[in-house]
């Protein structure tokens, strides 16, 4: 029986993931799970802001994204997850992950004041955003990025200027040259 395929999307703040992740999975024709998405339905369901929600409740929201991949998995469906996970986060799924799929590694990659640059423009053109993410003000210096490494086919992506790899190939890593 054929295993459906992860793309793990992952990257710093600003990298640009997000925009790609939605791109990639209207491309391939597959759901998008998003960690982002998932958060925000939850703080709709409750209505409060990130700030205020405690400690479990991100560990709930950590689980219902990990539970959604799983339970499309294990139905044989091809996916892509999107999260700004660093591997830390990502390790304590990765053999479960591993059983029920083929994995395949997407790393956004920007510089890191154009990704500060981006976040923080992201910020101040999204009046909820604070309220749905917490997102501060933090330095370009302390934004430290460890990405997931396992031994997975993985790609980096500059996404300065557009995507480098551009589109096309980023496809062809994923499907290597086939439908999945």
């Amino acid at each position: 029986m054929d295993k459906p395929t992860l793309i793990i999307i992952a990257g710093r703040p600003g990298s640009g993931k997000s925009t790609l992740a939605h791109i990639i999975a209207k491309e391939i024709r597959c759901p998008l799970i998003s960690r982002d998405e998932i958060k925000e339905g939850y703080i709709n369901t409750l209505h409060i802001e990130h700030n205020k929600i405690k400690n479990e409740e991100n560990i709930k929201i950590y689980d219902t994204f990990f539970n959604v991949i799983e339970l499309l998995l294990d139905n044989r469906i091809t996916i892509v997850a999107e999260a700004a996970f660093q591997h830390k986060l990502w390790f304590p799924k990765y053999e479960v992950l591993k059983q029920k799929s083929r994995i395949k590694i997407i790393i956004c990659k920007a510089e890191v004041d154009l990704a500060y640059r981006r976040y923080s423009e992201r910020k101040n053109k999204d009046p909820l955003r604070e309220y749905f993410h917490g997102d501060t003000a933090t330095s370009a210096e302390n934004n430290i990025y460890e990405p997931p490494q396992f031994p997975e086919p993985t790609l980096e992506i500059d996404t300065t200027n557009g995507y480098k790899p551009n589109l096309f190939e980023i496809k062809l890593f994923i499907t290597n040259g086939k439908n999945i």
